[in-house]
């Protein structure tokens, strides 16, 4: 009897270990030169599972741009009136059908007259139309010719299953365990580690809090005004890092050189294509996302009281390109009409010249 209880102990010891483990089998794709370990690790199981979840939904059938403009014939629109009548009722169907399949129409316009503004969704709803071609227009050199449409986030749901928002830190300074300052908590936001749950705030607004600079390595041996960062960084570094690993579904060979992480030379190209995403988040969050905070409704606002914002899971859910690289944006090039302002862009590649 005891010996039955000992073998059931140890398959049990066993289950339990193997449940941190992956199934396989594993494929490993070499990304460097021979040696250095850079290596992309993937499991064609996990991979086959996730292809449901970036399959892009069938075009509508094109409309014509002949006859009077939308603005001609509808009220109060504001972004896209240079479309014909007929190309604006394809685009807004397509939007219906990508952000709200089941409430259709009135998720975002009053029944009773669809120029109101009374609802706050269709407030939102147009300047994430904005942003959308923004994003196509000025940001070229993180989406490339692929570029974005609504359905890259929302994949059919009213709100985008990956948002974030500032966290509450957990825990008092007189508590047994300490203030734990954001960290040792379980979150799938940083692949469940102990590492400081809200990198997003550090990293992806703008500003002087959001924009600071990602490193492990310290630039200089002594913690002077020239060396701002400390341990506290590397962690919050660690964190953001953890977070793309589990966004794109890729290792950190995919953007980095093992041998020098943080050196440029010899870098994958994704790298640099990671960079600029960095800074177009910043830009998206500070200037669309964030400022939306009074449209929202209490409870579509986070813990803190600030509006829902966008990481790099927003768009690739776990694919290292949005839909696997498959653009919609062919189908709808009124969404990737000019912003008016490259700036941003302008002022990011600058910076990127002086790395």
């Amino acid at each position: 009897m005891k010996a039955s209880l000992r073998s059931l102990a140890v398959l049990l010891g066993l289950a339990a270990l193997l449940t941190g483990c992956e199934r396989p089998p594993m494929e490993s794709v070499q990304r460097g030169y021979r040696g250095n370990g850079m290596e992309q690790v993937a499991n064609p199981r996990l991979v086959a599972m996730q292809i449901p979840k970036h399959q892009a939904p069938d075009p509508l059938p094109p409309a014509s741009s002949e006859g009077p403009k939308a603005s001609q014939i509808y009220q109060n629109v504001q972004v896209l009136g240079n479309l014909s009548a007929g190309e604006f009722v394809r685009t807004m169907t397509a939007i219906t059908n990508w952000v709200a399949p089941e409430q259709g129409c009135v998720y975002c316009h009053n029944p009773a007259n669809f120029a109101d503004d009374s609802m706050y969704t269709k407030v939102v709803a147009r300047r994430m139309l904005q942003m959308t071609q923004r994003v196509n227009a000025d940001w070229k050199p993180h989406v490339g010719a692929t570029g974005v449409t609504c359905y890259t986030c929302h994949r059919g749901q009213p709100v985008p299953a990956e948002i974030w928002s500032a966290q509450a830190p957990k825990g008092r300074p007189d508590a047994m365990l300490g203030n734990r300052f954001g960290q040792n908590e379980p979150s799938l936001k940083v692949g469940y580690s102990s590492l400081p749950v809200d990198p997003f705030s550090t990293y992806l607004l703008g500003g002087e809090q959001g924009s600071n600079e990602i490193r492990v390595a310290s630039k200089a041996a002594l913690p002077d005004g020239s060396n701002p960062m400390g341990t506290k960084d590397a962690e919050h570094t660690y964190g953001l890092m953890m977070h793309f690993s589990g966004a794109l579904g890729v290792n950190c060979t995919y953007c980095h050189n093992t041998r020098a992480m943080g050196e440029w030379a010899n870098n994958p190209p994704t790298r640099n294509t990671a960079w600029y995403g960095i800074r177009m988040l910043r830009d998206l969050n500070t200037t669309y996302l964030d400022p939306l905070q009074p449209v929202y409704p209490a409870e579509r606002l986070g813990v803190l009281g600030d509006a829902p914002k966008a990481n790099c899971a927003t768009c690739h859910q776990g694919a290292y390109k949005p839909l696997y690289g498959v653009s919609m944006l062919a189908e709808h090039p009124e969404l990737a009409a000019p912003s008016g302002s490259t700036t941003k862009v302008a002022s990011a590649a600058k910076e990127k010249s002086k790395k």
